[in-house]
């Protein structure tokens, strides 16, 4: 599986539309076959990031890397972004989330 985490760093005038702005390429993606997850959330440290956590079938990245609407969100992204976003990605083994061996809840 791939498992990729990116941090985009919004431009404060659209940090509160963001949500609305990723709405069609959000739904885009988690419409592809080899999507297992693609869920953002706001950074509580910097309310102008939002985080992205995402992951594929080791066959799911390319077709991603390679659709139409990442080709969009590349031409779109841009103007609401402050900096580049940054990007951690890897093919690591297993099938989806695992329970938290060092926290357990009754």
């Amino acid at each position: 599986m791939y498992f990729i985490v990116v941090k985009f760093p919004v431009k404060p005038e659209y940090a509160d539309q963001w949500p609305d702005l990723v709405a069609e390429f959000t739904d885009a993606t988690l419409a592809e076959d080899g999507n297992k997850w693609f869920e953002w959330s706001r950074s509580v440290k910097d309310p102008n990031e939002y985080v992205l956590v995402e992951a594929f079938t080791d066959d799911g990245a390319g077709p991603h890397v390679n659709s139409a609407h990442f080709a969009k969100m590349q031409q779109d992204f841009p103007q609401y972004l402050a900096a580049t976003p940054k990007i951690i990605s890897r093919q690591i083994d297993g099938d989806g989330w695992d329970e938290m061996g060092e926290l357990q809840v009754g």
